[in-house]
């Protein structure tokens, strides 16, 4: 019998987090990730949240899928398998304080980072590149929303093709992280099916819910209500992480 908090937890987080995510095609994640990691073991975590997102992202790739770009999710694949072949050969599990230093630096090296530098989606190569850079990211952080979103910032894609096109290169991306630590890592990655189909179910939930949002925001403020949601978010779990590392 599961402790009926466990439930509520997940439930009521993953519902949240899936609506954040549908509205903005990112941070959901990032919230989700850390609540679970404070509760329950990283290998965990990472197969809980890489269930919740990869049904969350499907939904919303399934939504919205007359506005995605295939053509790039294509590509993008490409790299998410180089990036799985050599994290299968590694066997590498982050610890607690890794997961949430990772976590809160990313959303500043996206803002450091001179968008110049990096290749669009559309650009040659640059969704393989996206897709082996965001794929890694998953294997070590559990989340990768803010590193993917560089790679479509300067595209003339409007947010419903961004969202959308997002959408499906995550849930890719949380399968590859579904399978790695559910397989490769063994049976500290046990999450009992119940809990499972219910971050499944929420995500669901959240995420159609999350579509009227999306329909009244404008692309300025999509873009600019992102960024700023995604460093605050950063900074929280950045120090954390510098905490439970000090302090373990």
């Amino acid at each position: 019998m599961l402790p009926a908090g466990l439930l509520f937890l997940t439930a009521t987080t993953v519902l949240t987090t899936s609506f954040i995510s549908g509205v903005f095609g990112m941070a959901g994640g990032m919230i989700l990730m850390g609540v679970l990691v404070a509760f329950m073991p990283v290998s965990a975590a990472m197969v809980l949240h890489g269930a919740a997102q990869l049904t969350s992202n499907g939904w919303r790739a399934f939504l919205w899928r007359r506005h995605s770009d295939f053509r790039i999710f294509g590509r993008f694949l490409l790299g998410l398998l180089l990036a799985g072949l050599m994290f299968s050969f590694i066997g590498f599990v982050p610890d607690r304080a890794l997961v949430l230093i990772t976590l809160g630096i990313v959303p500043f090296l996206v803002v450091l980072i001179p968008r110049g530098h990096v290749p669009q989606a559309t650009s040659r190569w640059g969704a393989e590149l996206c897709g082996f850079v965001n794929t890694s990211m998953q294997f070590i952080a559990g989340v990768s929303g803010p590193l993917l979103d560089v790679f479509f910032v300067r595209t003339d894609m409007d947010r419903r093709a961004v969202v959308a096109t997002k959408a499906s290169c995550q849930a890719s991306a949380h399968l590859a992280k579904l399978v790695y630590f559910g397989h490769a890592i063994g049976d500290g990655a046990s999450v009992p099916p119940m809990v499972l189909g219910l971050a499944a179910g929420m995500a669901i939930i959240g995420t159609s819910l999350s579509k009227f949002v999306l329909e009244r925001l404008s692309d300025q403020q999509f873009r600019r209500w992102t960024q700023w949601l995604v460093i605050a978010i950063g900074s929280v779990y950045l120090i954390q992480g510098i905490y439970l590392a000090l302090t373990r």
